[in-house]
């Protein structure tokens, strides 16, 4: 397969990392194409004008819509997902539609996190791993040939969530010790290395693994080293493994009952706010809002993203496209000092 001829289809091209990977296709070479549903909203509108201006070829339809998927599959050789994990599952139907697109040469389902066959987490973040084991099994049993991303952490959505750089702070939040070591890849870097791998012989029914050794840090590493850079001593406040478990656990909590979840740095408090009758203040989050302290549990505090040791069988990203200058945590709090990450909303995961 040569990459500059292979044709890129994208879902969930408007996302978060969608909007990455396409730009990554396009500037590679590839024929680039995007499924997605019709828009009103201004903001999509004018995404999907830049893809055009760009050359990208924009298939409109829902996920749904059968007949519309297998259209647009039969005109590519790759099909890409970065759905967000609410449409995770959704991923069925693509496999579906791929079953009836013999011309598809790789599938790459909307992972970027952990590597799930080898990691575990507590209920609420593993509910979500095994949903991803469900669209790898999915894909296998189908016969279609993948590539498995373990892109780990976003370096840019993380920074800006442990450091606010856009922000003057005094006061950070640490979780539990904050000496786990985690693995956070700038999003440009991971939709590069997503478009090298999905064309790439080597790659084919592999998982590849995103761990450059510039990427891996702790959260005291980054603080540390956002100190020297900006010359300011922060306030740190640690946030127990006790208190983010038990905000992890799950009820089932009346439709009248509202929470809110404020972690007051100034004051070095937690606070669990309450409305409604039902379970008391102190105990814990509904489901789905304990899904996020679930991850934070498993990156910065469990660690599991350093959990296990890669050997010889495994492909790791860096060490098969040495080529590629990625963007090193370092780099990326060189870039936060002049011109920070915009804060965005982004898959928790």
């Amino acid at each position: 397969m040569r990459s500059e001829k292979s044709k890129i289809l994208v879902f969930g091209g408007r996302g978060y990392l969608g909007k990455y990977m396409v730009k990554a296709s396009v500037s590679m070479g590839h024929p680039t194409y995007v499924y997605v549903r019709p828009a009103v909203d201004p903001s999509k509108l004018q995404l999907d004008h830049e893809f055009e201006s760009m050359g990208v070829t924009i298939f409109q339809g829902e996920l749904d819509d059968e007949e519309k998927m297998v259209a647009a599959v039969k005109q590519v050789d790759v099909v890409i997902s970065t759905l967000a994990v609410p449409q995770h599952l959704d991923q069925f139907k693509i496999i579906h539609a791929i079953k009836q697109a013999p011309n598809i040469k790789r599938f790459v389902p909307s992972e970027f996190g952990n590597e799930v066959d080898r990691v575990s987490g507590l209920p609420p973040f593993q509910v979500l791993m095994e949903n991803k084991k469900r669209i790898r099994r999915e894909t296998e049993s189908a016969g279609i040939p993948f590539t498995y991303v373990s892109a780990n952490s976003f370096a840019a959505y993380f920074v800006d969530f442990l450091l606010h750089p856009h922000q003057t702070v005094q006061h950070v939040s640490i979780y539990g010790k904050g000496d786990a070591k985690a693995v956070l890849n700038f999003e440009e870097d991971v939709a590069a290395y997503t478009i090298k791998a999905s064309v790439d012989p080597r790659t084919c029914n592999r998982v590849v693994i995103y761990r450059p050794p510039g990427n891996i840090v702790s959260q005291l590493d980054l603080i540390s080293s956002w100190e020297k850079k900006t010359g300011t001593k922060l306030q740190r406040t640690h946030i127990s493994e006790q208190d983010i478990i038990k905000l992890s656990e799950s009820w089932h909590s009346h439709p009248s009952v509202t929470f809110i979840v404020w972690i007051d740095s100034t004051s070095q408090t937690t606070y669990l706010y309450f409305h409604g009758s039902g379970q008391p203040s102190n105990c814990c989050l509904p489901f789905p809002e304990n899904i996020p302290v679930a991850i934070l549990h498993n990156i910065f505090i469990k660690g599991d993203q350093m959990s296990f040791e890669l050997n010889a069988n495994d492909l790791e990203a860096s060490e098969l496209y040495p080529e590629y200058k990625y963007t090193s945590v370092d780099k990326l709090l060189d870039i936060c000092l002049v011109n920070p990450p915009k804060p965005k909303l982004a898959a928790f995961a």
